[in-house]
């Protein structure tokens, strides 16, 4: 049954659950750590593909008895365990879009934003913005999609009591799925502040994402990759740039591959088909039928360093009790609803001295360039930026 159906209910739902499954490969499959990532580009490590699932129960009701506590019982194929613990955090960070910082070093160079598939930038690429006239932590105004939301569902913020998994509270987290995991079957939600959920899932996790790489006559780059399943549509990123003298940070650039000036946002998360929809139709979201898209040359000819990414948004399943009344007269009081939704996305590093082979299913044709010495414990141009997209943090 749709989430909220053609009548809009008479109260509730009293708890919402929001699951967000997800398929990982390249860069974003080999772990958190810069090491393990440089040891798959130069020969090391697995390129097999990584899942991911989030789990975010929200209810307006306080525990009925003691500390919250809510459990999500999986189907066997999930080899989970039992059950997954759902967490209640004291304190949850707002998602919101930063630029990659350089420590407490101020931004230095400028900021070149191009967009849109084609073997040329069109007139008015790129946008400049200069890192030396904007205060310090200060976001460039634009920057960010603000017409594609994130939309995470239940959060501490707008829960009476909450609970999601993984948490930092909880151990081994998206580690613990293993790649054959699967989650078709009955699941059950269950706690001491929520109604009790059951549902039967459908859709498994969606298939991985292979990219490859070719550079064009004109200069330009071709990204071609194999359809996903279920996929509603595909949207492409690029982040690179060039170190100025002395190895300090000089330009950096931005890419994607929407026909009007859209990063961030939504766009980076999860979106329903019913989202991604209309993005399609108004090319901020390549169709489900795409498999190739072109890197302009100005965006290859700006940047030494680059890192890609490329999601697949797939299909929803949405679930409420009680069913809507057949009698639109009568009351319909929303016990819960949950949903799942879905995507596939993979990455890949084009830096100085890597070799043809990418990770997640990445080649190019470049040519290897000679490799670079190992930068200082603080890090400084591009690679160091680079360093801390894979760590999530700077420095050593």
């Amino acid at each position: 049954m749709p989430l909220l159906a053609q009548t809009k209910p008479a109260s509730g739902p009293v708890a919402r659950y929001d699951m967000r499954a997800g398929t990982v490969t390249g860069v974003g499959a080999m772990g958190r750590g810069m090491g393990s990532a440089m040891g798959m580009m130069f020969g090391g490590g697995s390129s097999a593909p990584q899942h991911e699932l989030y789990l975010r129960l929200g209810s307006s009701q306080a525990s009925a008895k003691g500390a919250p506590k809510a459990d999500h019982f999986m189907p066997p194929v999930a080899k989970l365990g039992k059950s997954v613990p759902l967490t209640t955090p004291q304190a949850e960070r707002e998602a919101r879009d930063e630029l990659p910082q350089m420590g407490n070093e101020k931004p230095k160079g400028r900021l070149l934003i191009f967009w849109g598939c084609g073997e040329h930038a069109p007139k008015g690429q790129p946008v400049v913005i200069d890192f030396a006239k904007m205060a310090a932590g200060q976001v460039p105004p634009g920057m960010w999609s603000n017409t594609v939301l994130r939309d995470w569902g239940p959060t501490l913020a707008n829960s009476k009591t909450f609970g999601r998994w993984p948490n930092e509270d909880t151990m081994g987290g998206n580690k613990a799925i293993r790649t054959d995991a699967s989650l078709i079957g009955a699941h059950r939600v269950a706690g001491n502040y929520s109604p009790e959920m059951a549902f039967n899932l459908q859709k498994d996790f969606m298939g991985p994402l292979n990219v490859s790489t070719s550079s064009l006559p004109s200069g330009a780059g071709m990204l071609r990759w194999g359809a996903v399943q279920d996929a509603t549509g595909y949207y492409a990123t690029l982040f690179g740039g060039k170190q100025g003298p002395g190895g300090e940070m000089g330009d950096m650039v931005m890419w994607s591959s929407s026909a009007s000036r859209q990063f961030g946002g939504g766009l980076q998360d999860w979106l329903s088909p019913s989202q991604v929809a209309p993005l399609v139709t108004n090319k901020t979201v390549l169709p489900p039928t795409a498999t190739t898209c072109i890197v302009p040359a100005e965006v290859k000819a700006a940047t030494e360093f680059r890192m890609g990414t490329l999601t697949a948004f797939g299909p929803e399943e949405n679930f409420s009790y009680p069913p809507r009344p057949a009698d639109p007269k009568m009351a319909w009081a929303l016990q819960w609803t949950a949903r799942i939704r879905h995507r596939s996305t993979t990455s890949w590093m084009d830096m100085p001295g890597m070799p043809g082979g990418m990770p997640g299913g990445m080649s190019s044709d470049d040519p290897p360039t000679r490799p670079q010495p190992r930068p200082d414990c603080r890090p400084k141009g591009l690679g160091g930026i680079m360093g801390g997209v894979l760590t999530g943090r700077t420095g050593c």
